[in-house]
């Protein structure tokens, strides 16, 4: 049996990425889903700290009820609003 492994990471030699100017985050609202984990928040408060700096403008934070569980509807609603959000694993 032959297993093949796939890398999701671009390969810049193949596919240069360019970053979006930092403007573009000027006036933004940014939805971080906190996902319980342990070191989720503290990670959170960093990226805040550092997207302020690039003119963000707004905030909002939620954090599911458990790890395991999906995030509930209403979450996702007040999610929406955003115009980008961040959802990650704090471990």
């Amino acid at each position: 049996m032959r297993i093949r492994v796939l890398d999701p990471r671009v390969d810049p030699e193949l596919e240069p990425l360019a970053l979006a100017p930092a403007a573009v985050l000027g006036g933004a609202t940014i939805g971080l889903l906190d996902n319980a984990k342990i070191g989720t928040a503290h990670f959170y408060n960093h990226l805040e700290d550092l997207l302020r700096k690039h003119g963000v403008r707004e905030f909002i934070r939620r954090r599911k009820p458990d790890t395991s569980r999906p995030v509930p509807p209403e979450m996702l609603a007040e999610l929406a609003v955003a115009d980008a959000i961040v959802s990650g694993i704090g471990d």
